[in-house]
This record gives structure tokens, sequence and C-alpha cells, in this order.
């Protein structure tokens, strides 16, 4: 069953890596996972922008356009699915290094499962409140860290000093591909492709 370790994840990780690893998914299986969960931030983006408004202090909530929350929440999708692959990348090419042979479907099960928790952050999007949206963010980044630490040792064989190094690497090579995003988005906000706000 599709997303059927998602509540391990949150309940057992430990146990719950170890399933993952005893039974290694296929690439298809851990493609659909990341294309379900990944519509959790962006489309609870999109209602919140479109009909709720977000609030970011004083004044009235900002509302956007609907074809313009589309195009934005669109691209974030596509974003997010993308940094999922380019992380198993990275992890992949990484493995090397610290002496684990993995396959890129297993680091892409790395990806896509350590990713999940930042992903269900979106459902905070539905209480658009900046505060409330950072402070669950930040709670899901750091379980999505805690993940990776508990989940490379069980996941890429090595031994846990190793593995420890291994999962740093992953997460500073996560945090430098997250600043590249927003470096790109900032660039193409700036060159026109900015939201539309409604008034």
């Amino acid at each position: 069953m599709i997303l059927n370790h998602l509540w391990g994840l949150y309940a057992h990780p430990k146990e719950e890596w170890h399933t993952i690893d005893a039974r290694h998914e296929s690439f298809r299986y851990s493609l659909i996972h990341i294309l379900l969960v990944a519509l959790i931030p962006s489309f609870c983006a999109y209602y919140s922008a479109v009909h709720i408004g977000w609030s970011i202090g004083v004044g009235e909530p900002i509302r956007l356009t609907a074809e313009s929350a589309m195009m934005l929440c669109v691209a974030m999708y596509f974003a997010l699915i993308g940094g999922v692959f380019a992380l198993a990348y990275l992890a992949h090419w990484m493995a090397h290094t610290f002496g684990s042979e993995p396959t890129y479907t297993q680091t892409l099960e790395l990806a896509s499962y350590t990713s999940t928790p930042l992903f269900m952050v979106g459902f905070a999007a539905l209480f658009p409140e900046l505060w409330f949206v950072m402070l669950v963010g930040l709670a899901g980044l750091a379980y999505s860290v805690y993940l990776l630490y508990v989940g490379v040792p069980i996941l890429m064989h090595i031994p846990e000093e190793r593995g420890f190094i291994y999962a740093s690497s992953v997460v500073t090579t996560g945090l430098i591909l997250l600043v590249c995003v927003m470096t790109a988005t900032a660039i193409l906000w700036s060159s026109g492709f900015g939201p539309a706000f409604t008034h």
C-alpha cells in the first residue's frame, strides 16, 4: 500500500527504517510516495493563499489571485520533487566515500522518507499565520534531520559513527539545495514572475 510507512516513521522510526531496509520497494513505489506527499504543501498553500489569506503581522491578510497562486504552487510542487531527486543523487554520489554501495533507489527511499515530515508541514498552511507556520516548519525540519540520522546507518549499512558524518554531509547538501531554490525564486520574482495580489 502506498504511504504504508508513514505512520511508522512517526510512531517507531528505528523499527520502521529496519522494515524499509528489509523489503526495499521499487523506484516506482518511492516515486509515487513523493508525488503524493508533495501535493500536501502545494494544495494547502494554494488554498490558504486564495481563500484564507496570509497574515504576516499587522494589517489585512494577503491574498493572491487564483491564477498567480496556481502558477506558484505548481512551480513549488515540481521544485519539491526535483529537490528530493537531487538530494537522492547527492546522497548516492557521497555514499561511496563512506564505504557504502547503495542503489539509487535506496538513496531515493532515504531522501523521500526523510523529507516526508517537511512536506507534512504543508498542513500548517491551513492556518496561515507566519509565526505558526515557521514554528511548525522548524519542528518538521528537526524531525526530518532526526529521521536522516537514524535511517542512514540502517539503510546504507554503515557503522553509526560513519553514518553520523555521512548524514551530516547529506544535511549540508540539503541546506545548500534549499538556498539554491530560494535564490532561484528571488531571481524569478525580480524578473517579473512574482505573484499577483488581490485588492
